[in-house]
């Protein structure tokens, strides 16, 4: 049996500005290299673009149910770019529901999705860390920055945490003011999901050579909590 693993691939790293196609490259290359012994979720989040849109509707007075649908969207087309990047047409759409997803691993090492239903607080984050209790795995959230501070990254003094208990994440990230496209380690939906279901949780920046590491059970540079 191979050992099940679910990414949160941020939309910060697939399109930050363009898309990031030198970053996708080696991705892919690390992804397909490490099939062999892991089966990957990977749930691609909406980044800059869900968040240009979600301002635009929230400049406008639109309410915040339709900025998260449209958040959910744009998660949903780069879960689309990122199947027809690995040259996989998905016949039937993308995922949308836990089941479509379990039915997928059966006969697939790689399954891509994004927020699986058009409802409130459907974030990328959340819907990764559901997975993962739902398939009993360990969830790994790739994102901009190389793992957990106390504090945003681009304020002065923040300080790098390399294991943190699930408690210490927790009031890390409900200190953060929720709302959508939030700059945050996680949603605090998904933190709910991982603080109920105990799910061990990495973060790890951009640098893939530390994922490749993870995956090889070597020394990284990231957090883990736990």
């Amino acid at each position: 049996m191979k050992n099940i693993l679910v990414l949160s691939l941020g939309g910060s790293l697939i399109i930050p500005s363009e898309i990031n196609l030198d970053f996708l490259k080696n991705f892919r290359e690390l992804i397909n290299k490490n099939k062999k012994k892991y089966k990957f979720v990977i749930v691609c989040g909406g980044g800059s673009v869900s968040r240009k849109y979600i301002q635009a509707l929230a400049k406008d007075n639109k309410s915040e149910y339709l900025q998260n649908l449209i958040g959910i969207s744009v998660t949903r087309l780069n879960a689309r770019f990122m199947s027809y990047f690995f040259n996989k047409d998905p016949e039937k759409g993308i995922p949308q529901s836990m089941k479509d997803i379990k039915n997928l691993l059966e006969r697939n090492d790689i399954v891509f999705c994004g927020a699986l239903r058009y409802s409130p607080d459907q974030t990328s984050d959340a819907t990764a860390c559901k997975i993962a209790a739902y398939l009993h795995s360990d969830f790994v959230n790739l994102t901009n920055v190389k793992g957990l501070y106390d504090k945003n990254p681009k304020e002065p003094g923040a300080k790098f945490i390399p294991k943190a208990t699930i408690a210490e994440f927790n009031k890390i990230v409900m200190s953060i003011p929720n709302k959508p496209g939030m700059h945050a380690p996680v949603d605090h939906v998904a933190m709910k999901v991982i603080k109920t279901n105990k799910i061990k949780t990495y973060i790890l920046g951009p640098d893939l050579s530390q994922f490749q590491n993870l995956l090889n059970n070597k020394d990284f540079i990231g957090t883990i909590i736990e």
